[in-house]
């Protein structure tokens, strides 16, 4: 959720050399990037990619784009031949898994390649061959096997604004060799080049205008897959993705978007629907998912799980594919209209809550991590009784938010952790049975990282920020600045390291820990480290 320079919504919480920065990448890393001159001809500018681990299998995901911001990314309506290769050494001496696989126009000339029969919690190296070309190395690493109690490391982002700022972050992130990668959305932003400006203005420009059809979206993604950065994030650990709303357009909820404007593809339901399948084609098409995930029109399933071990237990939401539309109009912040505690308004679905509560009563994993989009605590902007709060997080949906809270306190599920993005800031928050009573037992913690990008350089601490506090006494860390966040898990504890950078106008800055947080399995709140 962002704001066009003229609304107001994202300021209610939070008023490329290819060779660059290799200097200060562990000797793993920088033996993953490998930069390459531009040449018309090669085929694998936008790098490699893996995701969706499971014990025994990940997807590995390369796009063939010899010219990737021209249309068709300069292969032309041929399908071609790729050879794939995953190894258990580096230098490709173990090959475990081969096999050939088709880049057909229609996708993009994109490939997703499900390698099955590894071993659990493993490290292995891939790469491609097409076009008498080869691929630069990725590396990936399945999950744990059930039963393990083996920790887990992993890292979560969202908001990479690409006008607004390098990806420094993305760079950082890769030196600290997670385990797998999360990202909660807004992979890239669907404005126009300079239509949304940064506080202290732009350091580059998106090509092209408001992104409408599919040729659009494709062109958008491949801009930001050609960053180095992002591309060395890629390479370095398998990432799980999910979408918030620049993915299609600003603040949509299901098949509504923002305004019904026909210069945007969004004069009625169904354009806006067009709209929409073009956009979650593109996704699906630049994103290591498998290739049963594909759009299917308008109609992506997102939401899925994934168990590393006995330790964790991670549910991945879509809080935008079936939501109901945001309550007391939109734009704006919820301020006790309402509509907010519609019985019938959902953030999740009927069949996703279920899919939810299904797997929350069944995990036997120590932590139970949701992976998703928006601010789940209440965010009350509203002086006195008057409740507040952000309509298009879960305060704009109380009884989805009711719901999934009171199954938490009934089920007795333990350990809960929910992973957040959208606000362009560092949060941690206590979750509440209640969040208008102080006294109301806490059921978990809530995490959430700023932007990558988005925002621009931003400061110490918001302002908005130092607004809220008085009215939310379960906000209890807050920084401005870009980063992303980093944590451990095992059998015991869950460590979560707030990462910042001071810069992000600028390329290279370092990054740094601007606070830690520690939760004791079965003492839901987190305590400073």
């Amino acid at each position: 959720m962002t704001v066009r320079p003229s609304l107001s919504r994202r300021h209610f919480l939070a008023t490329t050399g290819a060779a660059a920065g290799l200097a200060f990448l562990p000797p793993a890393a920088t033996r993953l990037w490998r930069p390459r001159a531009a040449a018309s001809t090669y085929p694998f500018t936008l790098g490699v990619a893996s995701g969706d681990p499971l014990p025994d299998a990940v997807v590995i995901w390369t796009r063939l784009a010899p010219e990737p911001l021209e249309p068709g990314g300069g292969m032309g309506d041929v399908a071609v031949t790729v050879q794939w290769e995953v190894s258990a050494t580096e230098d490709f001496r173990r090959p475990v898994r081969r096999g050939t696989t088709t880049a057909h126009p229609a996708e993009a000339h994109t490939v997703h390649v499900d390698v099955r029969g590894l071993d659990p919690h493993t490290w292995y190296w891939y790469r491609f061959r097409a076009l008498g070309e080869l691929s630069p190395p990725g590396r990936t690493r399945t999950a744990p096997a059930r039963g393990s109690v083996t920790p887990v490391s992993f890292a979560f982002a969202s908001c990479a604004q690409y006008e607004h700022g390098w990806f420094t972050a993305y760079r950082r992130l890769a030196e600290e060799d997670p385990d797998v990668v999360f990202h909660l959305g807004d992979y890239v932003y669907e404005f126009g080049g300079g239509v949304y400006e940064a506080p202290d203005g732009n350091v580059r420009t998106h090509v092209g205008g408001e992104l409408v059809t599919l040729e659009d979206y494709r062109r958008r993604y491949a801009q930001y897959r050609t960053d180095p950065d992002l591309q060395l994030a890629h390479a370095a650990a398998p990432w799980i993705v999910t979408w918030d709303d620049h993915e299609v357009d600003n603040n949509y909820a299901a098949q509504i978007p923002e305004f019904a404007d026909p210069a945007q593809g969004n004069d009625d339901e169904a354009s806006f629907l067009a709209r929409r399948a073009a956009a979650y084609q593109a996704y699906w098409e630049h994103l290591p998912l498998r290739p049963e995930n594909r759009a299917v029109g308008p109609n992506l399933q997102l939401y899925r799980g994934f168990t590393y071990g006995d330790v964790a237990s991670f549910s991945v939401l879509d809080t935008r594919q079936y939501r109901t539309d945001q309550p007391c109009g939109d734009p704006g912040p919820v301020a006790g209209c309402g509509e907010e505690h519609d019985p019938d308004a959902t953030l999740l679905g009927e069949t996703q809550a279920r899919w939810l509560e299904d797997r929350l009563a069944a995990s036997t994993a120590t932590w139970n991590v949701l992976p998703q989009q928006v601010f789940l605590a209440s965010t009350d902007g509203e002086p006195g009784p008057r409740d507040g709060g952000n309509g298009d997080g879960w305060d704009g949906y109380r009884a989805s938010r009711d719901r999934l809270l009171g199954f938490v306190a009934e089920r007795g599920v333990g350990n809960l952790a929910v992973l957040t993005g959208d606000v362009h800031n560092h949060y941690l928050a206590d979750l509440r049975r209640d969040f208008e009573d102080e006294t109301s037992p806490v059921l978990g913690t809530e995490l959430v990282c700023t932007s990558i990008a988005s925002g621009g350089d931003g400061s110490d601490r918001s302002a908005a920020y130092e607004r809220l506090r008085p009215e939310n006494p379960h906000l209890r860390y807050n920084s401005n600045r870009r980063g992303y966040v980093s944590c451990r898990a095992d059998a015991t504890t869950l460590r979560a390291d707030f990462r910042v950078l001071d810069r992000v106008s600028t390329q290279d800055a370092p990054a740094r820990t601007d606070a830690s947080f520690v939760i004791e399995a079965g003492a839901p709140r987190a305590e400073p480290a």
